[in-house]
């Protein structure tokens, strides 16, 4: 069974962080399908310091939204123990600190993926949040800056040094982003050189993908990011599939309607109506992918009311019988 600190994982299965998507309706519609760990969305630090009020809010954690983890992302020490000690009166179970990400705006200010470049600077950091916390820390880290750089074991080694109690890998480097071939070999090189857990992330996609994920790298857990947008069935899929290798029958076009209709829900009590209506659009598209709605996801793209999208997802619901749906990749 998983551990990192003092948390115990009732599934090696976690939902990652994913900027602009793990919101709390998020979190909660991936939950009731077996997901047992999250994390909220990125935090930035910097933002967290100076009370934005979006930010503020991406901390919201109900009771039944646990256990919960929070990633931060800096790079000036100061405002990092400031936002610490913001958090310290959340009740989060982990934090995880971000050297992954491979947006420009964050490279370019020193931040997530950037730190790849600076190990010395990344292993001062760790220090710094672990000497401010008393959860158990992780880092998230790639494979390296691009293919002629690749420094994930001397990277995941110096953040063990420094005290993290685990080590989130994508297998892709700052430069292939999120495109291009995933290097199981370096997950596995990271495993076999650290004593803490090793989450593997990248292309865990379909239960087939997430256990290849396990038997290449050797990882102990894995981390899933887009292979639940539209699809918080693949919590429930992927454990039943490791478990004795039964591939699930996808979800019927009824349970998806059914459960777009418990995210819009959710997205409105959380977001209010027009934001909630907003930003459920592009998972009007995540949640109807392989099906026959050109003309529905359209309009989707155009409602502004909560009565609007859910005559769409009526339309989701009463499409033909024989409309194809997502085929399980084994």
């Amino acid at each position: 069974m998983l551990s990192i600190g003092n948390v115990t994982f009732a599934s090696p299965l976690l939902l990652a962080p994913m900027a602009g998507i793990s919101d709390l309706p998020f979190r909660l519609i991936n939950r009731s399908f077996g997901c047992g760990f999250a994390f909220t969305e990125m935090i930035s630090a910097g933002s967290l310091v100076h009370k934005s009020k979006k930010t503020l809010k991406m901390l919201s954690a109900p009771i039944d939204d646990r256990p919960l983890g929070v990633q931060i992302l800096g790079s000036d020490t100061e405002i990092i123990k400031r936002a610490l000690d913001i958090l310290s009166a959340y009740a989060f179970d982990m934090i995880d600190f971000n050297c992954a990400c491979p947006a420009s705006k964050v490279v370019a200010k020193g931040n997530g993926a950037g730190l790849l470049r600076d190990p010395v600077k990344l292993q001062k950091l760790l220090k710094v949040i672990i000497e401010n916390t008393s959860l158990p820390v992780t880092v998230k880290i790639r494979s390296g800056w691009d293919e002629t750089s690749v420094n994930a074991v001397d990277m995941a080694l110096s953040a063990q040094d420094a005290g993290v109690r685990g080590v989130f890998i994508h297998g892709r480097t700052k430069l292939q982003g999120y495109s291009g071939r995933v290097d199981y070999d370096i997950i596995r090189k990271v495993k076999e050189s650290l004593e803490v857990p090793v989450i593997a992330s990248g292309d865990a996609l379909t239960p087939g993908l997430i256990k290849k994920l396990f038997d290449d790298s050797g990882c102990d857990g894995v981390a899933v990011a887009r292979g639940a947008l539209g699809n918080p069935w693949i919590f429930r899929e992927t454990t039943e599939y490791l478990k004795d290798g039964t591939m699930r029958l996808k979800p019927t076009v009824d349970e998806i309607a059914q459960t777009m209709r418990e995210h819009l829900a959710l997205n409105v009590a959380f977001h209010g109506e027009k934001t909630g209506v907003m930003l459920f659009r592009k998972f009007f598209g995540w949640y109807s992918r392989g099906m026959a709605v050109k003309e529905l996801k359209g309009r989707a793209f155009r409602a502004e009311t909560q009565d609007e999208m859910l005559r769409l997802i009526d339309g989701v619901r009463d499409l033909p019988s024989g409309c194809p749906e997502i085929t399980a990749v084994k």
